[in-house]
This record gives structure tokens, C-alpha cells and sequence, in this order.
């Protein structure tokens, strides 16, 4: 080979040098798992589905820490399919704004380029995204009430596009729950309510914060009105229909929350009513406010008896009677008008100034109420105080309701201290059938059965896993009896497990109030649970076939 001279060297080294013949790639591809990465202001755009469309009520604060410190807790980003620029994945669409307005402010670097984490767009990206950001912002300052309505009516918007087919409200707050936020199915019957009636005529007020007591109200009145309307302008020709007629008024009324009052909107929803409708104001209005009264008795509390002032005790006071009363609203059924109690009240729980018998009276009829203690701590209660207060719920108290109503508590991994209220966080199917699988077991347990009750996804939460032939009848009669019942509870089909159905209707009458023997029945604390169990299966078959949505 013929040495190289150095101008053929040089020709070599001036020589193109290797050129790609197939396409460059223009861009990276994301990460496939989570990665800490660094962004600019440039490359970065807020959730555009974010629920929240006002400033957050801890703006300012926000704002002066993430000056003073930097941002301390960057918020996870993301990035749609083929999608330029990354999105903020769940909260964080205040801090971005913050950084914006900071960069535009001091040009400081340490506002342009954040550090982030990145997290991969997930099949379910929309979903996962919203779901976030509303539980996010509950955390972060919280939403107003058409805020979180207008976020619930875009998540079932996502919802009803992924499953390809319109959700009952049960089973919206199902797939929330799933989520990771959990919306009881009756905040959402009155959110949907509110965007669809509400927010066309008053959206200035809802924005500005109007809560959802007064948004109850507002539904409540045009439910009523409606049926009054309806029933008085049959068979008539009147001008405008109700629909019209409603937005009409709440239009005149949209201010700012502090100025609005609900009663201003009754009188000129009335008076309008009374012109169109050629009926008497004062008779027009007294239909209206009984068939709110009933309505109301529903979903209120009444109010506690108010105690006299300056109370008189006898010498020797007979024992309390326990007279029919009517219990909280929020424990009636929901197909049951509640009727007005036709003896006199119980005696109202005892004020701080009573004398001291009375309070050691009252104290023994409390204590006659539990079967056994449900135990508490005051973190405990806090956070349920907390949690009701934002839902706009009231939590029951079973020390207020006791000498007012006929509950009984019981402890076990789900105190009872109401047999009939579900509370709002439990009107679910899933949570329900765990609540009722829980008692058939403790039942269960009573008679050393327990291990026979297994939790399942259908039905109503449990089926029993019944011995086979030969130890079923090996079985003492009363743990017979116990898991023949449960049996039977859980609608299982009749099966040659050696469980007599037939004979629990002569075990029956034993095992409930112990004829024949005490020993033969259930205690006092498994028949409250056993209570429990029927109320809780009755409100799931309710919801399942879809009774809720209806009544709500």
C-alpha cells in the first residue's frame, strides 16, 4: 500500500464527513417513569380543565412564601401524547401563576427555571388529572360550591367518554370514590342541580362564594314553587312557563353573596307567581311554605325542645317516659313522610345551670342507652367535625339525640351510635357492603362462626362459607342458628351444606328474644348490630337499583 502524501492527507480531512441518511428524531421522547427533570416558565401551561376559576383565597400568602423561600414544593408535571408543551399534572396552577408573576417582576433565574418532577401521561390521563386537582385544591385553599359542581360535571363528562355510556348519579360518586375523591351521590344530585338551574341566572353569586346551605335553600324553593305552579296552572293558558318564570327572577338577585338574601327572591318569585297564576299572595305563599316545611323535614334536624328557665323538680320525680317522637331528619327514610309526634316531647337534655340531680338523672338515662361504649379521641373528632363542615353536613351527637330520640350505641371496628342514619361518606354500594360484611362477622363471631363469613364485591357485602354436611350438624344449636340467619340474610341460594333454612323459622323467636332460655338468644350488642346490617342492606339495594337518584 503507497504511503499517504501529505496532500492526500489533507484531502481527507477536508473530505464531507458521514451523513445520516434516515429521518432525525426532532424531539426526545418523555420519560417512561417518573423523573426529576428541569423546566422553564416557556415550556410549562396550567391544567386547562382545573375546577378552580377564581383566585385562591391564600394567593397573597402564597405568593409572599414562595418569594421569601423559593417554591418549597414544586408541583408534578406531565405531558399529553404529542402535546409540545408539558401541563401541571395535579395542583398547582396558583404556584405557576405565582412563578409568572415573580419572573415578570424580578427577573430573578430562580423563578424561570423550576425543578420538577415528571410523571408519565397515564391511560387514563384526563381522569387521573382532574381527579387530582380537585382533591388537590380541597387541600390548597379549597373550592367555592359551583366550583367543585362545574369540576364533578367535567369528570363525568370524562367518565361517561371512557365507559362510553350516560352514569347515574350512584354511580358517579362510585367512580369518584375509586379516584381518590369521594363525593357523596346527594352533594352530587345538588350540584347538578345548581349548574343546571342555578348558574344561567346567578353566576356573579355563586362565584363570589355563596355556599351550599343557601344553594339548598334556593333548591328547595324552586322545587316547591314548581309543584304549586304546576298544580294551579293546569288546564290554564299562562304566559311564560315556570322555567322561564324562575330564571327571570333569580337574575334580579345576581350580587355579591353578602348582599343576597333568600327570602327577597321568595317574595318576588311569589308575587309574580300570584299576578300570573290571578291567585292570593298570602294563599299562594302558604302553599308554598308548607310544601317546603316538607320537603325540609327531610334533610333538617328539628330543633331541640327549648328547656324552661327556671326548672321545677319534685321531690320524688317519677321515672322519664319515653314518648313517640320524631327522630332526626336526617335519619328518616327517604320514601317516608315523617309524622308529627302526638305526645309530648321528652325531657330536653339539661342545661349547665340545672341542679345537680337532674344532671345526675340525665346521666343515667344516657348510660341507658349504650350497649357498649364506642370509644373516641378528640383527634378523632376533630377531623370529623372538619370533614363535616366541609361537606356542609352535621354529624350526629349521640349524647344531644339520646334523651330526644330511641338511638343506642355499640362499639366494635364500626361504632354505632345510630341504627338508621348512613352517614354521607358511607351512602356508597362499595363502602356499605364492607360496613355490613364487618357486622356479619362480629355477629358471626359471637357464636364462634366468624371464620364462616367471607366479604364479597356482590350481593350485599358477605356470603357464608357454611361447613359441609357433617360438621354443620356437629355445630352447637346456637352457632347453628347464628350462621343459618346470616346465611339466609345474604340471599345466597339454598345449598346442601347442611344448614336447615327451614328449621330457623322454629329457632327464630329464640335466638332474637331468647324464648325458651336467654341463653339461646343473641346479645343485646349483636342485635343492635344485626339492626344495623338490615339498614345498611336495605340502603344498598336502594341505591343499586337506583331508588337514591330518584329521591334525592
Amino acid at each position: 500500500m503507497a504511503e499517504l502524501t501529505p496532500q492526500d492527507m489533507a484531502a481527507k480531512l477536508l473530505a464531507t464527513g458521514f451523513e445520516r441518511s434516515g429521518p432525525s428524531a426532532a424531539t426526545l421522547s418523555d420519560p417512561i417513569a417518573d423523573t426529576p427533570m428541569v423546566v422553564t416558565l416557556d415550556q410549562l401551561r396550567p391544567y386547562d380543565h382545573d375546577p378552580r376559576v377564581t383566585r385562591n383565597p391564600a394567593y397573597a400568602e402564597i405568593k409572599a412564601s414562595i418569594r421569601e423561600r423559593g417554591l418549597d414544593a414544586p408541583p408534578a408535571i406531565t405531558r399529553r401524547p404529542g402535546e409540545a408543551h408539558y401541563i401541571i399534572r395535579n395542583g398547582g396552577n396558583t404556584r405557576l401563576a405565582i412563578l409568572r408573576e415573580l419572573w415578570s417582576e424580578t427577573k430573578e433565574e430562580r423563578f424561570f427555571r423550576i425543578a420538577c418532577l415528571f410523571r408519565p401521561w397515564p391511560a387514563r390521563g384526563e381522569i387521573v388529572a382532574l381527579t387530582g386537582h380537585l382533591a388537590e385544591n380541597e387541600l390548597r385553599g379549597g373550592l367555592s360550591f359551583i366550583e367543585r359542581a362545574l369540576g364533578i360535571e367535567k369528570a363525568r363528562e370524562f367518565y361517561e367518554q371512557e365507559s362510553g355510556q350516560a352514569l347515574s348519579q350512584s354511580e358517579l360518586a362510585r367512580r369518584l370514590t375509586a379516584d381518590g375523591y369521594p363525593v357523596p351521590q346527594s352533594h352530587i344530585s345538588r350540584m347538578n342541580d345548581a349548574v343546571r338551574y342555578l348558574l344561567p341566572a346567578i353566576p356573579t353569586l355563586l362565584y363570589g362564594g355563596l355556599g351550599r346551605h343557601q344553594v339548598d335553600r334556593l333548591a328547595v324553593l324552586r322545587k316547591a314553587c314548581e309543584r304549586t305552579w304546576e298544580r294551579r296552572a293546569l288546564g290554564r293558558t299562562v304566559a311564560v312557563d315556570f322555567a322561564t318564570l324562575f330564571q327571570d327572577v333569580l337574575t334580579q338577585f345576581d350580587t355579591q353573596p353578602d348582599d343576597f338574601s333568600p327570602q327577597r327572591v321568595q317574595d318576588e318569585l311569589v308575587g309574580q307567581m300570584a299576578e300570573l297564576l290571578e291567585a292570593d299572595y298570602d294563599t299562594l305563599a302558604l302553599e308554598i311554605n308548607d310544601s317546603e316545611s316538607r320537603q325540609r323535614a327531610l334533610t333538617s334536624e328539628p330543633a331541640a325542645p327549648t328547656p324552661p328557665a327556671a326548672p321545677v323538680v319534685p321531690a320524688d320525680p317519677p321515672p322519664p317516659v319515653s314518648a313517640p317522637q320524631q327522630p332526626p331528619a336526617s335519619s328518616v327514610p327517604r320514601d317516608t313522610t315523617p309524622v308529627a309526634p302526638s305526645a309530648p316531647a321528652a325531657t330536653p337534655p339539661a342545661s349547665p345551670e340545672a341542679p345537680e340531680d337532674q344532671h345526675g338523672e340525665r346521666e343515667e338515662r344516657l348510660q341507658g342507652h349504650i350497649v357498649t361504649p364506642a370509644p373516641t379521641t378528640e383527634r378523632l373528632q376533630s377531623i370529623q367535625r372538619m370533614v363535616a363542615d366541609q361537606l356542609g353536613d352535621k354529624l350526629p351527637d349521640f349524647e344531644a339525640d339520646a334523651l330526644r330520640a330511641i338511638p343506642v350505641q355499640v362499639g366494635g371496628l364500626y361504632p354505632i351510635s345510630d341504627v338508621w342514619y348512613v352517614e354521607p361518606g358511607l351512602d356508597v354500594p362499595d363502602r356499605l357492603r364492607v360496613h355490613i360484611a364487618q357486622f356479619a362477622r362480629e355477629i358471626g363471631e359471637e357464636a364462634a362462626v366468624g371464620d364462616h363469613i367471607e366479604a364479597s364485591v356482590g350481593g350485599i357485602g358477605f356470603v357464608c362459607a357454611a361447613p359441609v354436611v357433617g360438621q354443620a350438624k356437629a355445630l352447637p344449636a346456637f352457632a347453628r342458628a347464628v350462621l343459618t340467619l346470616l346465611h339466609v340474610l345474604s340471599a345466597a341460594p339454598p345449598s346442601a351444606n347442611g344448614l336447615d333454612r327451614a328449621r330457623l323459622a322454629d329457632e327464630l323467636a329464640a335466638l332474637l328474644h331468647g324464648h325458651g332460655g336467654s341463653a339461646t338468644r343473641l346479645s343485646d350488642a349483636a342485635l343492635v348490630k344485626l339492626f344495623r346490617l338490615l339498614r345498611l342492606a336495605r340502603r344498598l339495594l336502594d341505591l343499586e337499583a337506583g331508588v337514591a337518584s330518584q329521591d334525592s
